[in-house]
């Protein structure tokens, strides 16, 4: 046992010791009365007060910033992720990617086949040509309107039927883009039954859910594409630490509690608290990152935005029943001859810690300009409440 740690064993034994032998003095005095306490104040003699050690001080304005431990995951930008799926569906006629290829912009992922793609490619190049049919009459019924040779009605049902079969044609051009088919190269002599599945970004294939031979309906994924030069952590944070983080702060994290660690920086606070108390914070991860893959989780610290704050030495700070508390001068008095003062026990509610102090936040009603806290000898009046019933003189 180290000299610090036996000198502090000794000084609680001490201190614990001549509370208790008050219980002896108790007896030889029964015909003393015995003041009832409130169960949050706590009563030394003065020679108690010496053998705790017990010093008071003010609460104090201060600059701390400290530490977040969270912990979170690696992930992509939405936009740098994408789901393939095929508007029409059709059957699975080849395929040649596995997991983990890469990929680019436009490349063919799949081919697939179906009668469907025939009869979209047949309605709209017969819908093209009556189109054409349909302009021409419409043109030579509108100058034979100016000429007062065609009636007004008949050149309205002319005019209604053109612009029904011109919107025909704008419908059916975007069914063949859907498909991947260009409208403006396709003919009589090269439909076709089979579209290609194409990227839509450039990254590496994250899953393939489709084998040959299988048909595939709309809503079916056939494959997802990822991307992940620019990877992202999303972090979760308790509610009450929203306030402690901003764009811009620094980060550090670790991958599976590796040693290694890496940095990144916060680019993104959300906006809004999830079902389960939890606040989302995103950081950019530096292109130099080498080996971090999307999916990992990851251990991560936060260094706190600094603010001026209320804080305590942190040795002034108790814990007990899982809350956080402090110990208040209250009143100084005389019994039977004897000095003795009085300390109050106060719950407060505790934030970060940085550099031997703790940010604090006191109960309302409290004025830290004028109450005296203990700012030392705080866990040996802990021990006096603990043991109260024993200790009382």
């Amino acid at each position: 046992m180290s000299t610090y740690k036996l000198k502090s064993f000794l000084i609680i034994a001490s201190f614990l010791v001549a509370f208790t032998s008050c219980g002896d003095a108790k007896k030889t005095a029964e015909t003393e009365e015995t003041e009832v306490l409130p169960e949050d104040i706590v009563e030394l003699r003065a020679d108690q007060v010496k053998l705790a050690n017990i010093e008071t001080g003010s609460i104090e304005l201060r600059s701390l910033s400290g530490t977040l431990k969270v912990n979170g995951l690696v992930t992509v930008a939405p936009q740098n992720l994408a789901t393939v799926c095929m508007p029409l569906g059709g059957f699975v006629k080849s395929i040649s990617l596995v997991p983990g290829n890469a990929v680019a912009k436009g490349q063919t992922l799949a081919i697939l086949e179906n009668q469907d793609f025939v009869d979209i490619q047949q309605n709209y190049l017969e819908a093209r040509n009556k189109l054409a049919f349909a302009e021409a009459d419409f043109n030579r019924h509108t100058e034979l309107y100016k000429e007062d040779v065609y009636s007004q009605k008949n050149l309205q049902q002319v005019t209604a039927d053109y612009k029904n079969l011109k919107a025909q044609v704008k419908a059916l051009e975007q069914k063949l883009a859907l498909v991947g088919i260009n409208p403006g190269t396709l003919n009589e002599n090269n439909i076709t039954r089979s579209v290609a599945v194409v990227s839509p970004i450039t990254g590496y294939v994250k899953s393939v859910n489709i084998n040959i031979g299988k048909f595939v309906s709309s809503s079916d994924i056939l494959f997802e594409i990822e991307n992940s030069d620019k990877l992202l952590l999303e972090l979760s944070l308790f509610e009450k630490d929203a306030e402690k983080v901003s764009d811009g702060q620094k980060i550090r994290f670790f991958i599976n509690n590796e040693s290694e660690q890496h940095d990144a920086i916060i680019y993104q606070t959300g906006k809004s608290v999830n079902a389960d108390k939890t606040y989302k914070v995103y950081a950019s991860v530096p292109d130099k990152c080498k080996n971090i893959l999307p999916g990992m989780y990851v251990n991560a610290v936060i260094e706190a935005t600094s603010n001026q704050v209320t804080a305590l030495p942190s040795e002034a700070v108790v814990s007990f029943d899982d809350k956080d508390y402090i110990f208040l001068f209250d009143k100084n008095k005389v019994e039977n001859g004897k000095p003795f003062t009085e300390y109050r026990m106060v719950e407060i509610k505790k934030g970060v810690t940085d550099g031997g102090f703790t940010e604090i936040t006191l109960p309302e009603g409290l004025d830290i300009k004028t109450i005296k806290v203990v700012t030392k000898g705080a866990y040996n009046l802990l021990s006096a409440k603990k043991n109260a019933g024993e200790m009382s003189c």
